[in-house]
């Protein structure tokens, strides 16, 4: 089956087109649209097909979003669909969201703001909760960690890059997040990676690159050209972040709960739910809808 076929045959129906029509020209501000759920993904490849800027498909729920993901990326390819999944944490509890919620978080961020390879996506699909929770300020310009073969490197420069990005460095890497430093050697698990990396240093340069399993820490056939190591939190622990933390930890008016919190921050630790401070931490706030471009059509 040709899947651009079957997206042309369903444009072609005349209720269809002309909502693409309306869409396309903008001659209307909103429009209201019954599509029975098989064809949902048809539908949105067809816009995304008919528009400049992207769509942002808003859906009700986590599970809803990844089908369509998967759906969309069948039609329109894998780089042309991003997922932009929401905490699993809610804002008041004292948990940090999971790392590789973070990494593909601000690896889509990153495209739409034009520092990642590939441009910004066609379509964006992101849960409501994703829409409507408040992020970080400039959470696209945070670079990742990149390290390739054949750069030169100081291993003790890339291991105090990792800890500026909220890696936890450990003797042995398990989880994502962590990294390990041994001799000329670096493992390395980003929060976007199914395996832990490898990287393999000789005196400065960087000889090889391989990921590796976690069960018996052996690396595998497969190399690598580069890592890409995704900050691990949207709030890094900054000077400024950190002074902030210790005038708040000394002001009265602060719980002693919170208080305590301020202070371990101010010290330079990474807590468990500090995510929850960002509005008083940071110096502002900001939607997925102020990040993506002019003229997004929001589904």
């Amino acid at each position: 089956m040709n899947p651009a076929g079957l997206v042309d045959l369903v444009a072609s129906e005349p209720v269809v087109a002309e909502v693409l029509e309306a869409a396309a020209s903008g001659a209307v501000d909103a429009l209201d649209v019954a599509v029975p759920e098989p064809m949902r993904p048809l539908v949105l490849a067809a816009l995304a097909g008919r528009r400049v800027a992207p769509l942002l498909v808003v859906t009700s729920t986590y599970r809803e979003a990844e089908s369509l993901t998967s759906s969309l990326a069948s039609l329109l390819g894998p780089d042309a669909v991003a997922y932009y999944p929401a905490w699993e944490t809610l804002p008041h509890e004292r948990l940090s969201p999971r790392s590789d919620t973070v990494g593909r978080r601000l690896e889509v961020l990153r495209r739409l703001a034009g520092n990642a390879p590939g441009g910004a996506p066609r379509v964006i699909i992101a849960p409501v909760r994703a829409v409507l929770q408040p992020q970080v300020q400039g959470l696209g310009s945070l670079l990742p960690v990149r390290v390739a073969v054949g750069e030169e490197h100081d291993p003790d420069d890339v291991a105090r890059a990792l800890v500026a990005a909220a890696y936890l460095r450990v003797d042995l890497v398990e989880r994502r997040g962590e990294f390990a430093v041994r001799g000329g050697i670096i493992d390395v698990f980003p929060p976007t990676e199914e395996h832990p990396l490898r990287v393999d240093f000789f005196g400065d340069t960087v000889d090889e690159i391989r990921p590796f399993t976690v069960a018996d820490q052996r690396s595998t056939d497969e190399t690598r050209a580069e890592v890409v190591a995704s900050p691990c939190r949207e709030m890094l622990i900054t000077d400024e972040v950190r002074a902030r933390a210790a005038a708040l930890a000394s002001a009265p008016t602060t719980p002693a709960s919170m208080a305590e919190l301020f202070e371990r921050i101010a010290q330079g630790h990474a807590v468990d739910g500090m995510e929850a401070l960002s509005a008083v931490l940071v110096d502002a706030l900001e939607l997925l809808v102020d990040v993506v471009p002019d003229g997004t059509l929001v589904v």
